[in-house]
């Protein structure tokens, strides 16, 4: 039955013109049929680049919207139309646009984490990889809004120095679930590991008190999700503790299966990525569904925040 389901998506994708692309957070049977996997942005710019004319996006609704903003000629599905992101739904127009009115010299900097009315509202877009290189890019006089996790915020606050950075407080409810106990618990029970952070997560804050006190060494590691597939492929570790949503597990186990990969927290699992299975995707290539559309005038807005964005690095 799922070997015949897999033929039949397949099957389809070809008949549809057709790219499945999947989020690392994703169920490992979509993760085996999706043509692409990694992290929104990565997998927005795969989608603007490939001749497909219908990408089928299994991930959240911010992420399908990023895509159907770098793809407008092209079909955007989501295989659920109720797969959300409870960072995303921590701010909204109104209260970014009251945020601006206090601050109206001020710099907007969101986390592609947004919806694309937000990113619509703001000067640059950045991803937990390149989020400290765009603040300091931005004049050091310049009042930066940062938006809207604030474990990311206060991370890059951390590592730029930067004084004048007010921070907005929302944040993932996967990643603020992990605690600066998990991480002390974990660092005492694999001291060998190489210890890999996402720094949307609420321990970042622990754990970069550990490095600048030398308890965690060189095997501590705050990277986006991309970068720790990189670390892991690369690193001479044998053993991998993992903070971020334990999805990206199955692709790390995958892709070295000599290594071990021990997640920080066995729930630290987010229930919108997984609402998406084989059955959903079926049905999202068999009957266009759910099409994801942003107005044109949203979509431009939004899309000259993310071409900033792009143009630093």
């Amino acid at each position: 039955m799922l070997e015949e389901r897999k033929n039949r998506l397949q099957q389809l994708k070809k008949s549809k013109n057709a790219i499945i692309i999947a989020h690392n957070y994703q169920l490992p049977e979509v993760q085996e049929v999706a043509d692409v996997i990694g992290d929104s942005l990565a997998l927005s710019r795969t989608a603007a680049q490939s001749d497909a004319q219908t990408i089928v996006f299994c991930g959240v609704h911010f992420m399908a919207e990023t895509a159907a903003i770098l793809c407008p000629d092209k079909q955007v599905l989501i295989p659920d139309s109720d797969a959300g992101c409870s960072l995303a739904s921590s701010v909204n127009t109104a209260e970014v646009k009251s945020w601006k009115a206090k601050h109206p010299n001020a710099i907007v900097v969101s986390y592609v984490n947004t919806s694309a009315e937000v990113k619509a509202l703001s000067d640059y877009c950045c991803t937990s990889s390149n989020a400290v290189k765009i603040v300091n890019s931005i004049p050091s006089e310049r009042e930066i809004l940062f938006l809207p996790d604030m474990f990311l915020g206060s991370y890059v606050a951390k590592m730029t120095n930067r004084k004048n950075m007010y921070i907005w407080p929302g944040e993932c409810h996967v990643h603020a679930g992990i605690k600066p106990d998990d991480i002390n618990i974990m660092l005492k029970k694999y001291r060998h590991a190489d210890f890999l952070v996402h720094p949307e997560c609420g321990c970042t804050s622990t754990a970069l008190y550990h490095t600048s006190t030398g308890e965690l060494e060189k095997s501590a590691h705050i990277l986006s999700t991309d970068g720790m597939m990189k670390h892991v492929t690369t690193s001479s570790a044998k053993q991998f503790v993992i903070a971020t949503e334990t999805g990206i597990l199955n692709r790390m186990k995958k892709q070295n299966p000599d290594k071990q990969f021990i997640p920080i927290k066995k729930d630290a699992i987010c229930r919108y990525m997984k609402l998406i299975n084989l059955e959903k995707l079926e049905n999202s290539l068999l009957n266009n569904v759910y099409q994801v559309k942003v107005p044109s005038n949203i979509a431009s807005k939004a899309k000259d925040a993310i071409t900033r964005m792009l143009s630093i690095g």
